[in-house]
């Protein structure tokens, strides 16, 4: 017996996002120390000065202080939120289902995976280092991406429901198995 696959565009979109956001994770990674901080300091530069109050008018050492906590905030803020997008995408990807299905741990194994893959890709950079902290913080993100996905899904269906859309009879777009 043949088994039909079905496509859906949605899906491969997702699909296809899901390995931008890893080229962009892995592209991350690949830079040494020196032109890591330097991304990050501009960031952090901006964020400070935006954020706090009179900080050009800080003694040197104050603004120094306040600059290394911020800069650590926002390296790990940034952990979080491209691991979200991953987590987002992937979950996207897979399309409709319960909460607690294969289908859920999949895509979080498949995040923490990559995210230790990550951790490890580190260890090989310059003055880069190996932290199961940032695995989990990377997991942590892909875990809000996934419960975001899946509201946003929940709610298409409950609308689609409400509009008398599908009725149940057949999938949409993201529900669908791709295998």
């Amino acid at each position: 017996m043949t088994r039909h696959i079905e496509i859906y565009p949605v899906r491969v979109i997702f699909i296809i996002l899901t390995i931008v956001c890893m080229v962009v994770i892995f592209m991350f990674s690949r830079d040494n120390a020196g032109k890591s901080s330097k991304k990050s300091g501009r960031v952090t530069e901006a964020a400070v000065e935006t954020f706090v109050r009179d900080y050009d008018k800080l003694p040197p050492a104050k603004q120094n202080s306040i600059r290394d906590k911020a800069e650590h905030i926002i390296r790990k803020l940034a952990h979080y939120s491209i691991y979200m997008s991953l987590g987002f995408c992937a979950s996207m990807a897979v399309g409709r289902r319960r909460l607690r299905s294969r289908k859920n741990a999949g895509v979080l194994a498949f995040c923490f995976l990559y995210a230790c893959s990550d951790e490890i890709h580190q260890h090989f950079v310059p003055g880069r280092a190996c932290m199961f902290t940032d695995v989990l913080i990377d997991t942590g993100g892909a875990i809000t991406g996934m419960v975001i996905s899946l509201v946003l899904l929940a709610l298409a269906g409950f609308i689609r429901r409400k509009r008398g859309g599908s009725g149940g009879s057949k999938p949409a777009a993201a529900d669908a198995p791709l295998t």
